[in-house]
């Protein structure tokens, strides 16, 4: 594991975009997940501001790991935030963005989704693998959209899995644990002060820490990189 800590979320997007312009470099074709939130919203800018030029982005395939179950034209898709900020931006075949169909009934799309996967991408003992999983991290330890509450849906049989925010009761569908640690190189965009407890807890293995969701992702590659700002990396 590395961890990487920057001034404040701009630095963070900064860095990181630079980092993913180096991953993608000479690929054929690479494959990512993305995740939503406030941090992706800005590496999404600074990616097709410094970078809409300089990448190859008919070689980049996009997917998400986890979808709030709206239309893309609501406010809260993730979908919908990616396509304002970067897709729009930049010259990227239709062909190789996969939305989550949030509109859908989500356990016919979960299982449709998990499908999509299995065709895409290549698979390690049957689970699907990306290049590149891109995760943020809630201020309850949750991950992609798999929450404490749920937790045993990390190890689901199914890659793609019906999550229910424990607030909301809004549904989503969302990549599992395998998936995600079945993954050449996961990275987590973790900014705020609000993360740093978590942060801590995680880090150090303190008591209960098992309970996080975020705290279960060790890709089986090794490749486990955190961005994190200085307010989110306070504690450590």
């Amino acid at each position: 594991m590395e961890v990487k800590v920057f001034k404040d979320k701009n630095e963070v997007a900064h860095k990181f975009s630079a980092y993913f312009k180096e991953l993608v470099k000479g690929k054929e074709i690479f494959q990512v997940a993305l995740s939503g939130g406030s941090t992706p919203k800005i590496v999404f800018d600074v990616l097709a501001a410094d970078y809409g030029d300089k990448i190859d982005w008919s070689r980049i395939h996009f997917y998400w790991g986890d979808e709030r179950c709206v239309p893309p034209s609501d406010d809260q898709s993730n979908y919908k935030m990616t396509v304002e900020h970067l897709f729009s931006k930049i010259d990227v075949p239709s062909k190789n963005i996969h939305r989550v169909l949030g509109e859908a009934d989500p356990m016919g799309e979960a299982m449709r989704y998990a499908n999509l996967l299995e065709i895409n991408l290549d698979r390690v003992e049957g689970v699907p693998q990306f290049d590149l999983v891109i995760l943020g991290m809630g201020d309850d330890g949750h991950t992609a959209s798999i929450f404490p509450h749920e937790i045993a849906l990390w190890n689901s049989n199914d890659h793609c899995v019906v999550a229910t925010h424990p607030d909301s009761g809004q549904k989503r569908v969302s990549i599992n644990g395998k998936v995600i640690n079945c993954s050449k190189e996961v990275v987590f965009l973790v900014t705020g002060s609000s993360k740093a407890q978590k942060v801590d807890e995680i880090h150090h293995k303190k008591a209960g820490f098992e309970k996080y969701p975020a705290s279960l992702v060790n890709p089986d590659s090794g490749q486990l990189v955190f961005f994190m700002d200085e307010a989110a990396a306070s504690k450590l």
